[in-house]
């Protein structure tokens, strides 16, 4: 019995010494991989895993506060005077009411009365330079800026750029201002988290946080649309107020929203610090924006365009006009071609090359590749400075006048030859030649496509022939439906724009 009583101690003690030993072993490999999991999270902490969403906002909205400014403008406008007074007899009991009503301090004199508007800008220097939109100071005759701690600052305008609605001020302070620094906007993806601070209906400085909803929008403002929309509570008096990352650095310039009551919807857009950096630092140092001038007008390639023109992807900028003089004259590019790549970028979008050629620095020397008669072919530019006031001038091309042929109908178009009286009808000048079209069937692509009478026909085909008469025009038709060709492009000018559409054939097979 002893002896099985020890026996049965040892057992237990064995049972004991082994379900030590794994637990012991557990905890290691528990600690072991909580270690190891914790070392990845420390050196890969944004590649690795997703952020988790802040816990408070706090911190950064009071960091970032004392630099957001309201920006209050008075402006005189003009009204006219709803009536004279009435002439009353002497005692006449209605006689003090107009007197107060058409006499009173509001409208003797002249009939312009005061207008206040409200919106949003930051700091970006100690100084005190303030960056806001141009629209929220359009028209302003005196502006103040409003620092968190309501001391009011007068400010003068260094510079504005309206194809950016962006505008740079200065303040004069006795002490050195709080400021914010701009990030780097390419960085920030779509679902990044995002605050936004400004002045919404005149309220003072508001916190109000979002995601990246989208990048890269175009909403038609401009040439350079390429807009961060976020989900972040923007309002009317926002404008010009900064977007923020969660590291406190500028990334986008809130300006515009998207909403039919006039409130946030959940959709506002702010222009990116990658296009509005080199804007305020020409501002600042120019006074002015000094972008880039390639001096053409482009639209966008269509597919039945890149088919007609004898290109693989609808991509790149089709040139529809050149200015006069301009860098693109000087380096023989002109109307009908597709510009494939910019100073070595490629030209994906019709929208991007604006853009592009906006950033480069103005006086460069670059290559251009361009799609011309089925081919590629490189040319080199001297890039221009945007003028205030670009005119697109007609681009003549034309050859000695020939036999008037008579009119010919292709496609749904009258054409002819132009002579005196069409010239007189059309109100065309002496210097205008070529083939005109006279008439448009109303159920024609052409018409579809917005063709009118009066419209000329410069260039057809992937090859770009120069026409001259109605009977070229129906020959090189002809000889693209022989061919078996969907489409065929055609660039047509009217008051002076061109245009390259591709008009379909409709073969019969």
């Amino acid at each position: 019995m002893t002896g099985l009583v020890i026996g049965k101690a040892k057992y237990k003690n064995f049972i004991y010494l082994e379900k030590f030993f794994l637990n012991t072993r557990k905890t290691c490999m528990r600690n072991l991989i909580l270690f190891l999991i914790f070392g990845v999270l420390f050196l890969f902490p944004s590649e690795a895993f997703p952020r988790v969403v802040p816990p408070s906002f706090a911190d950064l909205a009071e960091k970032l506060l004392p630099a957001v400014v309201n920006i209050s403008t008075t402006q005189t406008v003009k009204r006219e005077r709803q009536g004279e007074r009435p002439q009353l007899p002497p005692g006449h009991p209605f006689e003090e009411f107009f007197e107060k009503f058409f006499d009173g301090p509001q409208r003797r004199g002249s009939p312009n009365r005061r207008r206040t508007s409200l919106g949003s800008g930051f700091i970006i220097d100690p100084t005190g330079i303030v960056v806001t939109n141009n629209h929220v100071i359009k028209g302003a005759e005196k502006i103040t800026v409003v620092l968190q701690d309501h001391t009011r600052l007068e400010a003068k305008i260094i510079g504005r750029d309206t194809k950016t609605d962006l505008a740079v001020l200065s303040v004069k302070a006795e002490k050195k201002l709080p400021f914010v620094e701009f990030g780097n906007s390419d960085k920030s993806r779509v679902g990044d988290w995002v605050v936004a601070i400004g002045n919404p209906f005149g309220l003072g400085g508001t916190v109000t946080a979002g995601i990246i909803s989208a990048r890269g929008r175009d909403i038609g403002a401009g040439s350079y649309d390429d807009f961060i929309q976020s989900d972040a509570s923007i309002n009317k008096g926002n404008s010009g107020g900064p977007m923020f990352n969660l590291k406190g650095k500028v990334i986008g310039i809130n300006t515009a929203i998207y909403s039919p009551s006039g409130g946030s919807v959940g959709i506002g857009f702010a222009i990116p610090t990658k296009l509005a950096s080199p804007i305020i630092e020409q501002i600042k140092k120019f006074g002015r924006a000094r972008r880039g001038w390639l001096g053409v007008r482009i639209q966008k390639v269509t597919k039945a365009l890149a088919e007609s023109l004898g290109l693989e992807n609808a991509s790149g900028a089709l040139v529809a006009g050149v200015s006069k003089d301009g860098p693109a004259e000087k380096a023989k590019i002109r109307a009908g071609d597709v510009i494939l790549n910019f100073d070595g970028k490629p030209i994906k979008e019709m929208r991007t090359l604006p853009r592009i050629v906006a950033e480069t620095e103005v006086g460069k020397y670059l290559k251009v590749e361009v799609w011309r008669k089925g081919k590629v072919i490189t040319l080199f530019a001297m890039l221009g400075e945007y003028p205030e006031e670009q005119t697109v001038s007609t681009n003549q091309i034309g050859g000695k006048n020939s036999a008037n042929l008579g009119t010919k109908t292709v496609l749904g178009m009258t054409l002819s030859k132009i002579n005196d009286s069409i010239r007189l009808k059309f109100k065309l000048d002496n210097r205008v030649t070529g083939v005109i079209i006279t008439r448009v069937d109303n159920q024609s692509a052409a018409a579809r496509m917005n063709i009118r009478p009066g419209s000329i026909i410069r260039r057809i085909g992937s090859d770009q022939k120069l026409v001259r008469t109605p009977e070229d025009v129906k020959r090189i038709v002809q000889g693209a439906r022989q061919a078996l060709l969907k489409n065929l492009f055609f660039l047509i000018e009217k008051d002076g724009q061109s245009l390259g559409v591709a008009l379909p054939l409709q073969v019969k097979r």
